[in-house]
């Protein structure tokens, strides 16, 4: 009986220890539900943001200096990602309480570069016992046990990941990438094309290539497009 229990506990314990494991969405995987506490009150996701595109971003910590440009960032581009019609929602394990002060702070303490007397304006979710960040893969046990890393999630309005983006602790992320990447996905599911490498809006497109002969012989005439081989069009839009 003594070997059962200790055998019951050890397949326990191995559980638990598996349900801790940092299970990561991918790409094309309906997002992960949740409800939180955060700046601007209780949010419940993604019936709250329904219709919308979302960048969710995590952060390791609040009242750290790489986080306060990465905030202040964010937030003087948030009018320009809510005209993409994208809300962004930030997260890191803080308390509410430590949040609200930071924001608080950076309003009106901290000026960098031409930032000054910035809002965050966006909702910042309290994730104390980091259900949210487990959801989504935001604590890589290597780098912190209590930090998550610097994970970017961009989510559709059909609540599908689009594309995923890791930073290490130590390096801030590139806010016009994450709005380039966003336009042209927008511009991908609107125009059901491809875009280039570096590819920024108003450049041309890639036209998808052809998957059979005849096509292929008819897309090396086509006018609409410019035919640089059978395989590889471009358009304007």
């Amino acid at each position: 009986m003594a070997d059962h229990d200790s055998l019951l506990k050890e397949i326990c314990d191995l559980k638990k220890k598996l349900d801790e494991i940092n299970a990561m969405p991918l790409i094309g995987d309906k997002s992960p539900e949740f409800e939180a506490e955060t700046t601007m009150g209780p949010i419940k996701f993604p019936q709250h943001f329904s219709g919308k595109w979302v960048i969710l971003f995590s952060h390791p910590g609040d009242f750290t200096p790489v986080c306060t440009t990465e905030f202040m960032t964010f937030a003087t581009m948030h009018k320009d990602f809510q005209k993409l019609n994208c809300e962004l929602i930030g997260l890191s394990i803080d308390s509410n309480f430590s949040h609200i002060a930071w924001v608080r702070t950076i309003e009106e303490k901290i000026k960098y570069k031409d930032m000054e007397k910035v809002q965050i304006t966006f909702p910042v979710i309290a994730d104390s016992d980091m259900n949210v960040a487990k959801k989504f893969g935001m604590l890589h046990q290597s780098t912190s046990k209590t930090q998550t890393v610097r994970a970017v999630f961009i989510i559709d309005p059909q609540a599908i990941i689009r594309a995923i983006i890791y930073y290490p602790l130590s390096n801030g992320r590139n806010m016009d990438e994450i709005m380039r990447l966003l336009v042209a996905m927008q511009t991908s599911d609107k125009n059901k094309v491809a875009t280039p490498a570096n590819w920024k809006p108003g450049e041309d497109v890639i036209v998808p290539p052809p998957n059979t002969v005849e096509m292929a012989e008819v897309r090396t005439h086509q006018k609409s497009v410019d035919a640089k081989d059978w395989f590889f069009a471009t358009k304007k839009i």
